[in-house]
């Protein structure tokens, strides 16, 4: 039976699937900032507690992002989707029931950490970059990242409202059940895996995954590329994480700080699908140097201008813009370094860096809140890192590396 009569087994489908499975991972993983000050207050747990746990999901999900991928390239996404979604829904029901901090670290931090990364985006984006060709793969994964940051819009303002109207444990064993749909909604890419025949797989089908990878580190470029997406994890964790608590201590109602949180993920959406489309069109290098420049430009504005709704939601608007549109460009520079035959695992390598970033960002923002009572070094710092990760990108190279090792 041919592709077009299998309507699930085509383009479209997959970059749905894609989009809808990484919706509940990123929406769902994104609410635990909006549990920060519920647990805190009834645990009476210091926020580095809370931080911490945060900072370690954020970490093992990089880890984890590499292997991930590597199974999918090799074994198809089926396998990993199914059993990464059961730890992540465990690792909720844990925090749901949790009552001290090991209990927490588990849950929140091992579990949901590993979980998230079977279905996060080192194995979604390989499955969509595998299927499109080279010269529409940012703008099918700008959608895919769209989906991403609709999650983040969905879900956020549901569940502040189970956390208020439930509490914040019931909340958590809500999130439990809602990840469990990932397994149905990723049934169009369950058995998609690296085809060599892929378009735009270039020279690196002719490789081992050993091989390629050895390339890839000594690949100037990718090395650039992996060094700038660390601060993108440490600005895109820190904020998730942190922000409604610091609006929150600037005056904002809680449910204005949450639906500032959402409003990033809204606008997203857009910033997402046009980096995909400039990305098509333009040096994706350029491209990422404006975004990180533009960054720092806003986070400065966040923290300089007075914390009123409008403000707020202005700047998590631009925020959003500017949010993960670098992980299209990314990931595409990626498969034009190396093709896609082992895009997953590449990518996954990726993530890591960009994890390390994000557990850095978590623990660093509550570690330093607890000492000094502010926020304000760890936004700094992502002005300063912002501005760095602008000029790490411009001497970029984007075409294939050159430092193909050939099989014997």
């Amino acid at each position: 039976m041919s592709a077009k009569q299998l309507w699930w087994r085509g383009t479209t489908a997959v970059v749905i699937s894609g989009a809808l499975v990484l919706l509940l991972n990123f929406g769902i993983r994104g609410s635990f900032g909006l549990f920060q000050l519920p647990m805190v207050t009834d645990l009476k747990w210091p926020r580095e507690t809370f931080a911490f746990a945060l900072a370690l999901q954020n970490l093992l999900w990089g880890v984890g992002a590499p292997f991930a991928g590597a199974i999918s390239d090799k074994f198809g996404t089926g396998r990993v989707i199914l059993g990464g979604t059961v730890l992540y829904a465990l690792g909720f029901l844990l925090t749901g029931m949790t009552t001290t901090p090991t209990d927490f670290v588990i849950g929140a931090g091992v579990l949901v950490g590993f979980g998230a990364s079977t279905t996060g985006l080192s194995v979604i984006l390989a499955a969509v970059g595998q299927k499109v060709p080279e010269n529409r793969r940012s703008l099918a994964m700008g959608i895919a990242i769209a989906g991403n940051s609709l999650g983040q819009f969905v879900i956020l303002p549901i569940g502040q409202a189970f956390i208020e109207s439930y509490g914040w444990s019931t909340a958590a064993l809500f999130m439990a059940g809602m990840i469990l749909l990932c397994i149905p909604l990723a049934i169009p890419i369950w058995n998609r895996q690296a085809e060599p025949s892929a378009p735009g797989a270039g020279r690196a089908v002719d490789l081992t995954l050993t091989q390629t990878l050895i390339q890839a580190r000594g690949e100037r470029s990718f090395q650039l590329l992996t060094t700038g997406f660390l601060v993108c994890g440490f600005h895109v964790a820190f904020i998730v994480v942190h922000m409604p608590a610091y609006l929150v201590g600037r005056g904002l109602d809680p449910a204005d700080a949450a639906n500032a949180v959402a409003t990033i993920g809204l606008f997203n959406i857009v910033g997402a699908y046009l980096s995909g489309v400039l990305g098509g069109r333009f040096p994706k290098r350029f491209l990422l140097s404006g975004i990180y420049t533009a960054r720092s430009v806003v986070i400065a504005a966040l923290v300089l201008l007075p914390a009123t709704p409008a403000t707020v939601y202005a700047a998590s608007a631009l925020i959003g813009l500017l949010w993960l549109s670098t992980v299209p460009l990314t990931s595409a520079l990626v498969a034009v370094m190396f093709g896609t035959r082992y895009l997953g695992t590449l990518i996954g390598v990726v993530t890591l860096s960009h994890q390390i970033g994000a557990f850095v960002g978590v623990w660093l923002g509550g570690y330093l809140y607890d000492r000094t009572g502010s926020y304000d070094i760890v936004w700094w710092l992502g002005v300063a890192l912002g501005i760095a990760a602008a000029l790490i990108h411009l001497p970029i190279r984007e075409r294939p590396s050159v430092a193909v090792a050939q099989p014997a």
